[in-house]
Order: structure tokens, then C-alpha cells, then sequence
């Protein structure tokens, strides 16, 4: 007998699931139940994320694998939680909820099917972060995208669909990629359980190692493309700004998910033997590219919503330079990284679209050709006596300097606190007492100019946005749009205070991670729960 906690494993997946079979019952004008019911599946999802999460805290107190089918692994489907995969389902219920409430003031009803979508795209994302084996990793993948794909197109408009058709056309080929690579691991390697595949990749022959790792470096672009890794990556600076925001605002994980996988078949497929270090300088030199061309992308972006695209690709670039280094320490505090920013992200998203509301279609456009060459009004700008901010746009813009500060990586917040762990941690790489070589400074001043260049970025148009209105209109915004902004935002204040824990966490999945035999002994070991066996007059045939 196994105790309640551990079928909470699978209840990521089946909430949502079952949330979404039930929603397609109801009809669309019955929006104000279909919303309490998906509002109601976030809720439980977080609280079960919360659970799980504080449980993995305590790794040995729970056995984090679960056995669908009641089959012992490799043959069977199974479930794994631990630390990374925990934290991901907990930050995805998070940005779930946040987004979920938002949409109810209106978006949720500018389209048909929105929460039934919303659902089987949280399927995918907690299936993808729950599942053992690299067949499930695909079921999970293409449920997570056929659903984005309906997300991205809600609210109709011309922009939307033609950057929904672009991302549709990418997001194929990504998953003709994942088949191929899926096909040559298995046809090598001859099982697709994680696990399994960690146990047998040291003894396979080397020519046929070298089709496994064709079939992994294949498998890897498709996770390379949904991270947004440079060049592969620009799609999705369009596809996230043309986006509804409570869809670019749960769009902000889509990213991560790519991070994840990356992360986790790094540390537990080459980590050691013949193919350890597989792929790393490629990660690390296209991290770099990442950064570079995100960095830019926020310089010249003059429109808000591509501004937080580009940040979007400077997250990834990031993340990605530090799975090539492959360095414990710098790991951390990039997990404290992913977190902060995908936060800070998704409320930025959502808040662009309230900040934006009152102004007019060319209005960024305009104050530019303002600031290049004035606008006669000087003399009338001089008459008043001061600027009023109502109360509204006071907010508004207290929550956008918050984005500001967490972008750019300044203190006290939690974007300080992940940069700074990283930074400290590059400049403590090799041998002690040996600095750092030329190629770690080099990462070091990129993750400090591509602050430099958000804060400069975000500046300027929060310069534009709030001090130079042409219009001078206070948006009308809704107390359920800005509670999840605020959410989020606080969200990343509490991960501030509680940095010390935080980043103990952080550790100690590092940790785990880079030992691959704790995973492969526990999928292996999994024990399987005694089923009902025949009396021996049954077994005979007795009535």
C-alpha cells in the first residue's frame, strides 16, 4: 500500500485534464460557470503543486516516482518528481492562476473554447515536467502545443493570425524534429524510458554512439527552438507581443519548458562516460549569440510588446550559456534566475496591456518623431504648474519601475539576488586561486551589459508612457487586472525575502541533478503495488 501523497504525482496532469473534458459540456454563453470551473481546476492544481513541492524539500521523505499501469519501468509509464520538476509545476500553477484571473475581465470571452484550451495547455506543461520517459515527452509536447496554438489565435485580428501561422509553421517543424531525434535515440538505443537510457548510453558501441548522439543533437533542436536559442529564435518576439496578454502571460513558461529539458537531459543523459559534455559548447556559444541578439532586440525595440519579447529571448540566452558551462554553483543561482524572471516576465506582459490601453495605435511612433524633432508645444508644457498622476496610472506605473528593476537585475529585488549568485559564482570557476579566464569574463560582462540595456530600454519608454503622453488618457483598468499583476510582482518581493531558503532549494536540486544515479536507481527500484490475487477456489474454477 502506498500512502495519498504519493497519487498526487499524476494529479497535475488529471486536474486539468478532466477540468477541460468537463468545460466542453457547457456552452460559451455560460462563461461565468466555465470560468469558475477553470478558476477552481488553477486553484487545486496550485495548492497540489504547493504540496508536492514542499514534500520534495524533504527528498527523503518521499518516494517521487509513480508507476501508470501499475508496469515496472522501462516497459511501463512512469512519473517522476523531484526538486527541478516540483519547482516548475509550482511556478506553472502560479503564472496559471495569475493569468487565469486576468483573462476573466474580458479575454476569456472574445473567443470560443478559451478555458478548455487554457486546461489542456497546463496538461502539456505539467505532463512534460512530470514524465520519465522520451515517447510521453512528445504525447506531452504536442498537447502543450496543439492548445497553444489556439491560444495565440484568440482574439482573431490580422497581426495575430499572420504571427499564428508563422509560430503554427515553426512549432511543426520543431515537433518533425523531436520524431526524428526520438526515432534514432530508440533505434540506438533500443528504450526511451530516462532512466534506462542513462543506464545504457556508456555501453553502447561507438558507431553506433555516434547515430545516438545524431538522434540526441536532432531531438535537441526542437527543445532549442521552443527555448528560442539564436537563430531559431525569431519567431518569438512576434508571436509572444501579437498575443492576447493572459496568453503571452502564460506563454512566458513555454520558453522554460524548452530550459528544462535541455537542463534535464544534460545532467542526466551526459554527464559522465563516453558522451559526457555532449553538446555543451554549442548551448554555451549559442547562450552567448542568445544574449546578444536579445540585448539588442531591447535596445531597438520601441514598441512595449516586443520590448518583453526580446527579454523573453535574454532569459533563454542566459539560462542556456549557463547549462554549457555545466558548473554547479553558477546552476543555482541560475534556477533563482529562471524563476525571478519568468515572473517578472509574465507580469510585464499582462501589464503592457493595461499601460497600453489608453494610447492610440501609433502612439510610440509619434513620441519618437517627437523626441527627433519636437512638437511646437514647448510653450504650453512650460505654462503648467505641475503633472497630476491619478491614482490608476500611479500604480500602473509603481509595477511597470518594478519590472524595470527586476529586468535590469538591480537590487534589493529578486533579479539582483539570481545575477548576483550567478556572477559570483563565474567568477569562482577553476582552481582556487586561479581567476577566471577570458571566456568566463566575457559572460560575466554580457549578463551585465544586458541589465544595463534593459534598464536603459524600459527607461525610456516608461519616460514616454507616463511623463510624455500624447493623449494624456488614464486607461480604465479593472481591480481583477491589476490583482495578478501585483500578484506576481509580489511574488518576486517574497522570493527576496526568503532568498536564504531559496536558494538552499536551488542547491540541493543542483545537486541532485548532478548525480544521475539517484534518478536512474529510483525509477529502477520503483516498487510496484501488489494487485488483486485469486483465492484458490476462484483459481480452480469454484462457484
Amino acid at each position: 500500500m502506498i500512502s495519498w501523497s504519493h497519487h498526487l504525482i499524476i494529479a497535475p496532469i488529471l486536474v486539468p485534464l478532466i477540468a477541460a473534458a468537463v468545460l466542453l459540456f457547457f456552452d460559451e454563453r455560460k462563461r461565468v460557470t466555465k470560468a469558475m470551473i477553470s478558476l477552481a481546476s488553477a486553484i487545486i492544481m496550485l495548492l497540489i503543486a504547493f504540496v508536492l513541492f514542499r514534500i520534495e524539500s524533504n527528498p527523503n521523505d518521499f518516494d517521487g516516482v509513480y508507476l501508470l499501469g501499475n508496469w515496472a519501468a522501462p516497459f511501463g509509464i512512469v512519473l517522476v518528481v523531484d526538486g527541478l520538476s516540483a519547482l516548475m509545476l509550482l511556478l506553472t500553477a502560479l503564472l496559471a492562476l495569475a493569468a487565469l484571473v486576468f483573462s476573466m475581465a474580458r479575454w476569456h470571452a472574445v473567443g470560443a473554447h478559451y478555458h478548455s484550451m487554457f486546461q489542456l495547455l497546463l496538461v502539456g506543461l505539467n505532463g512534460a515536467f512530470l514524465t520519465g520517459d522520451l515517447f510521453n515527452l512528445f504525447v506531452f509536447f504536442e498537447v502543450m502545443l496543439a492548445a497553444s496554438y489556439g491560444l495565440l489565435l484568440h482574439g482573431s485580428g490580422p497581426m495575430r493570425v499572420k504571427a499564428g501561422m508563422h509560430y503554427i509553421a515553426v512549432n511543426l517543424v520543431a515537433a518533425f524534429f523531436f520524431l526524428i531525434g526520438v526515432s534514432l535515440i530508440y533505434g540506438t538505443a533500443g528504450t526511451l524510458n530516462m532512466a534506462d537510457l542513462a543506464a545504457r548510453i556508456p555501453q553502447i558501441e561507438p558507431d553506433r554512439r555516434m547515430l545516438m548522439e545524431a538522434g540526441a543533437g536532432v531531438l535537441g533542436v526542437a527543445f532549442l527552438i521552443k527555448a528560442g536559442m539564436w537563430p531559431l529564435c525569431f519567431w518569438l518576439p512576434t508571436a509572444y507581443s501579437a498575443a492576447a496578454a493572459p496568453v503571452a502571460g502564460i506563454f512566458a513558461i513555454l520558453s522554460k519548458l524548452g530550459i528544462y529539458v535541455i537542463l534535464r537531459l544534460t545532467m542526466l543523459l551526459f554527464a559522465d562516460g563516453p558522451s559526457a559534455g555532449f553538446g555543451s559548447e554549442v548551448l554555451l556559444f549559442g547562450g552567448i549569440a542568445t544574449l546578444i541578439f536579445g540585448t539588442i532586440g531591447v535596445l531597438a525595440s520601441q514598441a512595449l510588446g516586443r520590448l518583453a519579447g526580446y527579454s523573453v529571448l535574454v532569459s533563454s540566452g542566459t539560462m542556456l550559456m549557463v547549462v554549457g558551462i555545466s558548473d554547479g554553483a553558477v546552476s543555482s543561482g541560475a534556477l533563482l534566475y529562471l524563476v525571478s524572471s519568468t515572473f517578472t516576465i509574465s507580469a510585464l506582459f499582462m501589464l503592457i496591456e493595461l499601460v497600453e490601453r489608453g494610447q492610440d495605435a501609433g502612439a510610440n511612433v509619434l513620441t519618437v518623431t517627437m523626441e527627433a524633432y519636437g512638437d511646437g508645444e514647448d510653450e504650453r508644457l512650460e505654462e503648467e504648474d505641475g503633472v497630476m498622476m491619478p491614482g490608476t496610472m500611479a500604480i500602473l506605473g509603481t509595477c511597470f519601475a518594478a519590472c524595470t528593476i527586476l529586468l535590469a537585475g538591480l537590487p534589493p529585488l529578486s533579479g539582483f539576488i539570481g545575477k548576483f549568485a550567478m556572477l559570483s559564482a563565474m567568477m569562482g570557476i577553476g582552481a582556487i586561486g586561479t581567476p577566471p579566464d577570458a571566456a568566463v569574463w566575457t559572460l560575466i560582462v554580457l549578463v551585465i551589459l544586458s541589465g544595463v540595456a534593459a534598464l536603459i530600454a524600459m527607461t525610456r519608454v516608461g519616460i514616454r508612457t507616463f511623463w510624455s503622453s500624447l493623449e494624456g488618457t488614464v486607461p480604465r483598468v479593472l481591480v481583477i487586472e491589476l490583482v495578478p499583476v501585483m500578484f506576481l510582482l509580489s511574488l518576486t518581493m517574497a522570493l527576496t525575502i526568503q532568498a536564504g531558503p531559496a536558494m538552499r532549494y536551488m542547491d540541493t536540486t543542483i545537486r541532485t541533478l548532478s548525480q544521475p544515479s539517484i534518478y536512474i536507481d529510483a525509477v529502477r527500484n520503483a516498487v510496484r503495488v501488489d494487485g488483486w490475487r485469486p483465492t484458490p477456489d476462484v483459481a480452480k474454477g469454484a462457484p
